[in-house]
């Protein structure tokens, strides 16, 4: 899979989702935790500002910015357009993650679980039921078995939620990251 078309296709999801966000919805609680849409939103737009800086100048910071826009929806909007136009650009082929090197593909691939995946909660905290396509989750799937490790578990992400038996890739994906709303029990 090719990590631009797989970043792409998730901002196409995640954008999707974005768009639902409606005003006064910010206190909206999300499957995140403790983290209401605002704050889910604000870590996006950081998500979104490190890949953009690792997409344009070789190498993303240790500390995340404060979102500084009003509207983080439309904010979210234009980010996804820059880190788009960066990528199409032609990246390096390195990026460094504080002084550690890293191919850049793979870090577009864990991008794109970022925001595919946020893209769902956003989706969620929005009261819209919005899968994320299969054919997507099934390609994020490996990437999230590659990146989560079992010390991630409760701290970044939940323990893995059981499946039943014909859950598709979707739901897979979003179990495996620990999000339980992602299909009937």
């Amino acid at each position: 899979m090719n990590s631009g078309e797989l970043l792409e296709r998730s901002l196409a999801y995640a954008l999707g989702s974005v768009a639902g966000v409606a005003p006064g919805s910010l206190e909206r609680g999300t499957p995140c935790g403790e983290w209401d849409l605002r704050e889910l939103l604000g870590h996006l737009d950081d998500s979104l500002d490190a890949l953009h800086e690792g997409l344009t100048g070789g190498s993303i910071g240790l500390f995340p910015g404060r979102p500084g826009a009003v509207d983080l929806a439309c904010a979210f909007r234009t980010r996804a357009c820059a880190v788009l136009g960066a990528w199409a650009a032609g990246p390096g082929e390195r990026v460094l993650v504080g002084e550690l090197p890293l191919d850049v593909r793979v870090m577009a691939a864990v991008g794109s679980v970022e925001i595919a995946v946020h893209g769902w909660d956003v989706a969620q905290a929005c009261g819209r039921a919005r899968p994320i396509p299969a054919s997507l989750a099934a390609d994020l799937l490996p990437v999230a078995r590659c990146v989560v490790a079992e010390e991630d578990r409760g701290v970044r992400f939940a323990d893995p939620v059981p499946l039943p038996a014909r859950a598709g890739s979707d739901a897979r994906l979003l179990a495996f990251l620990g999000r339980r709303d992602s299909f009937p029990e």
